[in-house]
């Protein structure tokens, strides 16, 4: 775990406050506690959730209830842990239909909508370009090993400047042509096909360096795993705000 953050508040109690409308982004709350409040309309989202750990509501782990949901919703999703070459055909074949039908509807959305932030989240358009940032960093650094993987067009995320990864990386900083991100990201996605095409069991086991972390190694089958795991939350997300921006009151700004 990193440092922790300069204004800590670990190991606080809070008793009788109210922290009602306040929003926690990027926090820590690991182990935290909530006892006797109220929670009406609170709101958990967090990619770490099915990392092996629980989240107790009244005595419930309601871990394996949002997976089994997450399922139901987005079908595909399921086969995020496949462990063969053909599983992770499978597996990518599936989040490769799952992402066309959004970037469909994205497309249908009024001119200008792919650009919108929702809540102050990422747009449609950051959200593919970090994706490319993703699997630049997963396939081209990590399994393909390639000195200097990443598009300029990619995204990654606001604390990855100091990462090993991104070192010598050159990102673009102003708004990029759409049609542009759909192309180098529909390239990364065939890149990943084609790597998933000729891949067997044994390349699978091989190991690699994590990119942010080369003195930790990651098997070939981790890192695609990183890819897939990326690709379902990022679209969860996408779906998300494009129900926001199709709400007669959408939630622009």
């Amino acid at each position: 775990m990193s440092e922790e953050p300069r204004e800590s508040l670990t190991g606080r109690t809070f008793h009788g406050r109210s922290l009602r409308g306040s929003r926690f982004v990027d926090c820590d709350l690991t182990d935290v506690v909530v006892r006797g409040s109220e929670l009406v309309g609170l709101e958990l989202d967090s990619a770490c959730l099915f990392e092996g750990g629980q989240l107790l509501v009244n005595g419930v782990d309601v871990v394996p209830l949002v997976d089994a949901e997450l399922n139901a919703r987005f079908p595909g999703r399921e086969l995020r842990g496949a462990a063969d070459p053909v599983g992770m055909r499978t597996a990518w074949a599936a989040v490769e239909a799952a992402w066309a039908a959004v970037v469909q509807r994205a497309t249908a959305l009024p001119s200008g909508s792919v650009e919108v932030s929702v809540a102050g989240e990422w747009s449609f358009a950051q959200t593919l370009r970090h994706l490319v940032t993703a699997t630049d960093c997963w396939l081209g650094k990590a399994v393909l090993e390639r000195e200097q993987p990443f598009d300029p067009i990619g995204l990654p995320n606001d604390d990855g400047e100091g990462s090993a990864a991104f070192q010598h990386a050159e990102f673009t900083t102003s708004t990029t042509d759409f049609a542009d991100v759909l192309r180098v990201r529909a390239h990364r996605q065939g890149m990943v096909r084609d790597f998933l095409a000729e891949v067997t069991e044994a390349n699978l086991a091989e190991q690699r360096r994590n990119p942010h972390a080369p003195a930790h190694e990651e098997t070939v089958l981790s890192c695609l795993h990183t890819i897939l795991e990326e690709e379902w939350e990022h679209l969860r997300y996408a779906v998300r705000d494009l129900d926001a921006l199709a709400a007669p009151d959408s939630g622009r700004g």
